[in-house]
């Protein structure tokens, strides 16, 4: 099993999980052109497609959704509530009915060679969900948009082999960036974005000794950095509450507008 991410960030997040046999996307919130040049520098062209799961209706993992999907009839995996949010907009055009596919968090579900669990996120949508993939005994979770983390998100996210997770802000730059007032507070809030320094808070709690990739994605391109993000989240893993040290995982911070390392699993 492989995870790459195609693009990750404020502005649009697109991110392939796959087998020899099974190919995923875990949303689509870049161009349709974009995201067939990306899956070509993985040596997958658009045709071979089995599904594509969305976590969420906010355009950064959403635009890109209705040229693929009218291009390749590729299945469309989403939770009652983000299907009937997207049917709400009217920037999607026509997507066939018949390509929707109801998933509910907790209730895994399989693709081919592929089992996939979705988890519940907090966040500012209409039913978001994150995503754990796996192929045999590895797996792989995509979890980005969710303000808070408890107990649950917690042991969801235990025993992974590779993770993508949120490092959205700096809470300091945030705090006196450009952003009006009630923005700030979204995205500070229990349904906004992770901070670096909870990403990585997050992390410490499910750290051992076979986590082999760490991705941290969906960075604010207008209150982050990817240094500050590296360094915060390296320093929580350091210093936290656990016996590693940041040095003992491969972290990477996903680009923004290009494909990342391919992780493999």
């Amino acid at each position: 099993m492989r995870m790459c991410s195609i693009a990750s960030g404020s502005s649009g997040n697109c991110i392939y999980v796959g087998s020899d046999t099974t190919h995923l996307l875990v949303d689509v919130g870049i161009s349709g052109k974009r995201t067939e040049s990306g899956l070509e520098s993985l040596g997958i062209c658009g045709k071979d497609l089995d599904g594509i799961l969305i976590t969420h209706e906010h355009m950064d993992h959403i635009s890109g959704l209705g040229v693929l999907a009218r291009k390749y009839e590729v299945p469309l995996y989403a939770t009652r509530g983000t299907i009937e949010a997207i049917r709400q907009m009217n920037n999607m055009g026509n997507i066939d009915e018949e390509l929707w596919v109801e998933v509910q968090a907790d209730q895994r579900f399989t693709i081919k060679d592929l089992t996939v669990n979705p988890m519940r996120i907090s966040h500012d949508a209409a039913q978001p969900v994150g995503y754990r993939i796996s192929y045999g005994s590895k797996k792989a979770a995509v979890c980005t948009d969710l303000g808070a983390y408890d107990d649950y998100t917690v042991e969801c996210l235990k025993g992974l082999d590779a993770i993508l997770i949120e490092a959205n802000h700096d809470v300091n730059m945030l705090q006196v960036g450009p952003y009006p007032y009630y923005l700030k507070q979204r995205i500070l809030g229990s349904r906004g974005h992770l901070s670096n320094e909870n990403s990585g808070r997050l992390l410490s709690r499910i750290l051992h000794d076979h986590l082999r990739y760490i991705s941290l994605g969906h960075l604010s391109k207008e209150n982050n950095l990817p240094e500050l993000a590296y360094e915060a989240v390296r320093m929580e893993i350091t210093l936290g509450d656990n016996p590693y040290k940041a040095e003992d995982f491969q972290i990477q911070v996903a680009h923004r507008s290009q494909v990342s390392p391919v992780m493999e699993i």
